[in-house]
């Protein structure tokens, strides 16, 4: 009998059925509420971060770097200066093989070691979407070689941007300083706010105001293809342009300086007393501070270091020099406003002084002695015994008080970096530095200027303002900012002056000391002779090495590193001063022969337009004749004349920005602020004008002198 066949249930199929469509409704109706959150998550939720996605990938942001302040002296002349140029950019993680890219980049553009090096190192420090700079300054020829084939160097861009340019070059160039590129320790300090900045201020002005300066940077929004490339700019947030800086320094004044130097070294520097306006800063030798804007060679940078003159080193903020007699004007004030003395106090000058029961003698200018010396022949006639016994009556620790009120031990507050506050001698410096007590001997060697006393030329030159004036002010050398050309400028505003004695009568009579010491009689009289205005000032000698006993060192014996140094302080007009300046050669022998003759030259520049001579040309009627040694200096008087036998201290071959040339003692370049540009330099760069000795503005007190000369006359 066959199988006999199932029968269907269309019931339980017809469940089945239904179970399975719910079960299937339902995995469908979760997977569409599961995509729906999805989307609504995505649309919604997210919206913002993926539109920002979105739009980085067809928006790139680009900085706007802003150009750089310009800095110009007092009467609109431009000191520093952008110029355009383009760099190549490369952006590292764009980039497969960077070391094969930078290969085959040297095919078409000339790379330096020092390029690859420093694209190599700054490669492995900073984040690889940020640009990194191969090469500044890419020429025209080398920028159409790359044109061509572009599209082979992916993640590589020639980039637009402002370089520095110094027209004025080592005239400059330790008051204006320099711009250098921007390195590691610099990034971080910077931020990454600034991190597109190529370049910072590294000296002078240039690093004191460098955040004014560079101003803040902007962006760019540029529209893109899928290629990377620039379609359009969407978008910008303004950059904001530097500061300028207008300073108080006068450019021919400067150039006076420098003429005024011939191929001596040191330094000088001009205020004005009633403002504390730095009028003219000049350390000597000097550089170029263009050879570092964009990277200076290995091979210039070697012939810096290695020139024994150090042209980098700023004479007026780093160095120091025992003051010598340019001091006294100063002690004697201390003096006066003491107590200790007053202005008709006399002491006998035999020639020699000594402590009593010691053998050791302190000598005077003159062995032969002085005489009776009262507070104006002390100062006219450079008389030590005076102030032997004036500091030793104070005391080193009263002494010290009013050095210090001077301003002596302390920074000036210049508007530069790095400057040295010098040594005030006193009992605790000497302990510290050489662990022996204070004697009487050591109040003796101050007195005049001498032992541990380190002061730098802005220090004297403050204090002499301040005896010109009354008031001691701080030195600055920007006088007035501006944030964009259109505006007007701003006076920099400079704290309150500082009286130097409050008692005013006591400053004249020193002023007055000072007056005879430029009258005859007076250890500066030869540089007054037949000047039209009143000129006031003190004569000094500084000496590098200690004396033999007490037997004297003759500095023709020594070789011209170890010479004394002449020193120079003074105002003019004297009765009513617009310029104070204070002046130190190196090497440069008594004050009297060789920086006195150096200050009358820049006083005629500044109070009569009448520049330094030139090699050549003829003697002015009634230009002061060349100064022998004064009768009164802390040496004895052996005159050391300018001659062929008898060079100047300059060794022949120092290097880059060494003012060189020229066989006499004293002769000087014409051409010192207008130096060539660099043979690498990828753009014209035109050059600078040459200053001439047009007049400058005359002192308020130069009509009364010329007023007061016509009456004697």
């Amino acid at each position: 009998m066959g199988s006999r066949r199932r029968g269907k249930n269309p019931h339980a199929e017809a469940d089945q059925f239904r179970r399975r469509a719910v079960t299937g409704f339902a995995i469908v109706a979760l997977c569409l509420i599961g995509l729906g959150a999805w989307y609504f998550k995505l649309q919604v939720i997210d919206h913002a971060d993926y539109a920002t996605r979105s739009e980085a990938n067809r928006i790139r942001p680009r900085p706007v770097v802003p150009g750089r302040g310009t800095i110009y002296d007092r009467n609109g002349l431009l000191l520093a200066e952008n110029v355009p140029a383009f760099r190549l950019d490369v952006t590292p993680d764009k980039v497969k093989e960077p070391a094969k890219l930078v290969a085959d980049l040297a095919k078409i553009i000339e790379l330096s070691p020092e390029d690859i090096e420093r694209f190599d190192a700054t490669r492995k420090a900073t984040r690889g979407f940020r640009p990194i700079t191969l090469k500044l300054r890419v020429s025209e020829e080398e920028m159409a070689r790359f044109a061509v084939d572009r599209w082979r160097y992916p993640g590589v861009e020639l980039v637009p941007y402002l370089t520095r340019r110094y027209p004025y070059g080592e005239l400059f160039a330790h008051i204006v300083g320099y711009v250098g590129r921007v390195d590691e320790k610099d990034l971080e300090t910077l931020g990454e706010i600034n991190s597109a900045l190529t370049h910072i201020g590294k000296t002078g002005l240039e690093r004191y105001y460098d955040e004014q300066l560079r101003g803040k940077i902007g962006y760019e929004k540029v529209e893109t293809n899928v290629e990377g490339r620039a379609l359009r700019v969407v978008g910008r947030v303004p950059a904001q342009a530097g500061t300028d800086l207008r300073l108080s320094v006068d450019a021919k004044l400067q150039q006076a300086i420098v003429d005024s130097f011939g191929e001596l070294e040191g330094s000088a520097i001009a205020v004005d007393p009633r403002t504390g306006e730095i009028l003219a800063m000049v350390s000597l030798p000097s550089y170029d501070p263009n050879l570092f804007v964009n990277g200076i060679s290995s091979k210039d940078f070697k012939l810096l270091n290695d020139n024994p003159s150090r042209p980098q080193f700023n004479r007026l903020v780093l160095g120091g020099v025992a003051p010598g007699s340019t001091l006294k004007p100063l002690i004697a004030l201390a003096g006066l406003d003491s107590g200790k003395r007053k202005p008709e106090d006399s002491v006998v000058s035999t020639g020699m002084f000594y402590l009593p029961g010691t053998s050791r003698g302190w000598g005077d200018a003159s062995r032969r002695g002085h005489g009776v010396t009262n507070l104006r022949k002390s100062i006219s006639q450079s008389v030590n015994t005076y102030y032997y016994r004036l500091a030793l009556d104070l005391g080193i620790a009263q002494f010290d008080d009013y050095m210090e009120h001077y301003g002596f031990g302390q920074p000036t507050g210049v508007d530069l970096r790095g400057e040295i506050g010098g040594i005030l001698p006193s009992p605790a410096a000497k302990l510290k530095a050489r662990k022996e007590r204070w004697y009487p001997g050591d109040t003796v060697n101050v007195a005049i200027g001498q032992g541990d006393w380190k002061v730098t030329p802005l220090q004297l030159v403050r204090a002499t303002a301040g005896i010109a004036n009354g008031q001691m002010r701080r030195p600055h050398l920007v006088s007035e900012t501006r944030v964009g050309f259109d505006r007007p400028w701003q006076p920099m505003p400079q704290p309150a002056p500082i009286a130097i004695s409050s008692h005013p009568a006591n400053v004249e009579v020193v002023r007055l000391g000072m007056q005879d010491t430029m009258q005859p009689g007076g250890t500066g009289w030869r540089v007054a002779l037949n000047a039209p205005y009143l000129m006031a000032g003190k004569t000094g000698t500084a000496q590098v090495i200690s004396r033999r006993g007490t037997a004297a060192v003759d500095p023709r014996s020594l070789p011209m590193h170890l010479r004394h140094r002449s020193l120079f302080v003074g105002f003019a007009p004297a009765d009513n001063p617009t310029i104070a300046i204070a002046i130190a050669v190196e090497g440069g022998g008594y004050g009297g022969s060789t920086a006195g003759p150096m200050a009358r030259k820049i006083f005629d520049a500044y109070l009569l337009g009448k520049m330094p001579e030139k090699e050549g040309e003829e003697a002015v009627p009634g230009a002061a004749p060349p100064a022998t040694t004064p009768a009164s200096e802390v040496m004895p008087p052996s005159p050391v004349p300018a001659t062929p036998a008898n060079p100047g201290p300059s060794p022949a071959g120092r290097g880059v920005g060494v003012r060189v040339g020229g066989d006499r003692t004293g002769e000087v370049r014409a051409d010192v602020a207008a130096l060539a540009p660099r043979s690498s330099d990828v753009f014209a760069i035109a050059r600078a004008p040459t200053l001439t000795p047009t007049p400058l503005p005359g002192g308020e007190g130069l009509a009364r002198a010329r007023a007061l000369q016509e009456t004697r006359r």
